[in-house]
């Protein structure tokens, strides 16, 4: 296959509402991640940042000072009744994602929120049915479709540059929880869910197949372990850090650290894929690789800047993010000229942007193909569930039921 589905059925269409020059936003939970969410819509140029929630008056006071923010809050429900914003971020431990965008629906503010959706794929179902029905632009934070040279394959994949696809591989590695001194609220299944590693970033890996190939996952074959099966809990947690003087408690982890993933797709495409994060000197070594008939093409996020192209008839060669030679639909997303590196957050920002601008036009125009819905989380949580169902039933092939 090398045609794309159109993405733009389920979950996307907003009530049109009446353009907006400026926008408001209302951050909740000033995380690690939620800093980059800030940092992002500031570099926009019409979005204010009005403020943040938390989990306490104190700890939200402290997140916004640090961020120079100039309201906050202690409940969530103080922020989402807030007037003055339009639009809120949902950057909390896993479990409070759900319970925030149903009151940010139910307030009829349009929300990004980070993955998973929420902890479960009827959970996620739901909230899709809620936004609809409220008519707001919903968002799930897919950061990696943002980044120019991802959109540079996809297009090359859809023009039927690389023939027919039959195969999609990779792998998500890193190694931030290899010591059992390591620790995280991902790994406790009422926060984080019973997925850990498989749900962080193997949602990442399977959303990104899809986008790249346009086909959807349908059945998957699982094997999940648990490396460190006992890690050391300190007495404050954080998503990134070290603790190293504070007393701690040792705990049974159950959810994997570790998974090996085999993949159908529609129209018979196969795939392959491992994630794990106890693989030493793997940081954020997210790589996939598209095979077709005609050529293959790999794009790795630690260097993010180029795609390989792979032939069997001509020598192999390395594609540049260089606006002078990308295509039209990858071009919008460079914003520095050949030579000129860009990274992370400079996808993660391209890909709010995409949400504010279709948000600042009213909701009334074509989704840009970066931005990924609350139909892409729920596609993403059934996906996360057949994954453990697999795993449950010894390792078979089990459907993707949406």
């Amino acid at each position: 296959m090398s045609g794309h589905r159109e993405e733009h059925a389920q979950g996307v269409a907003a009530t049109p509402r009446a353009p907006k020059a400026r926008l408001g936003m209302g951050l909740v939970g000033p995380g690690f991640v939620g800093v980059h969410h800030v940092d992002a819509v500031r570099r926009l140029g019409f979005v204010d940042v009005v403020a943040v929630a938390d989990v306490t008056e104190a700890s939200a006071a402290s997140a916004a000072a640090a961020m120079h923010v100039p309201t906050s809050y202690g409940s969530i429900e103080a922020l989402v009744a807030n007037p003055a914003i339009d639009v809120i971020h949902v950057t909390t431990p896993n479990h409070l994602h759900a319970p925030v965008t149903r009151a940010a629906i139910a307030h009829g503010k349009h929300v990004i929120s980070e993955k998973p959706l929420a902890m479960s794929a009827a959970e996620a179902r739901d909230l899709v049915e809620r936004a609809e029905a409220a008519g707001i632009v919903h968002a799930v934070s897919f950061n990696y479709r943002g980044n120019p040279m991802v959109q540079q394959v996809r297009q090359m994949v859809a023009a039927g540059e690389i023939g027919p696809v039959h195969f999609v591989h990779g792998a998500y590695l890193q190694d931030w929880l290899i010591e059992d001194t390591d620790y995280s609220w991902r790994l406790e299944p009422d926060k984080g869910g019973r997925s850990s590693a498989f749900a962080d970033i193997g949602s990442h890996w399977c959303d990104m197949a899809q986008h790249l190939v346009g086909a959807r996952i349908t059945s998957v074959l699982a094997e999940l372990t648990t490396v460190v099966t006992t890690r050391l809990k300190p007495a404050q947690v954080q998503t990134f850090g070290t603790a190293d003087n504070q007393a701690r408690e040792a705990v049974t982890i159950e959810s994997e650290d570790l998974a090996t993933i085999l993949l159908r797709f529609e129209n018979g495409v196969k795939g392959s894929v491992n994630i794990g994060q106890v693989c030493a000197g793997h940081k954020n070594d997210f790589w996939l690789e598209v095979n077709g008939r005609l050529g293959s093409l790999r794009w790795r996020q630690e260097d993010q800047n180029h795609v390989w192209f792979g032939s069997r008839r001509t020598s192999n060669r390395e594609l540049d993010k260089d606006p002078s030679l990308i295509g039209d639909a990858a071009r919008p997303y460079v914003h520095l000229p050949g030579g000129h590196q860009q990274g992370w957050s400079d996808a993660f920002c391209n890909v709010i942007r995409d949400i504010y601008r279709y948000i600042a036009a009213g909701g009334d125009a074509t989704k840009p193909p970066a931005f990924a819905t609350f139909a892409d989380g729920y596609r993403a949580a059934c996906i996360i569930d057949a994954v453990l169902a697999s795993h449950d039933n010894g390792g078979v092939w089990t459907p993707v039921r949406v």
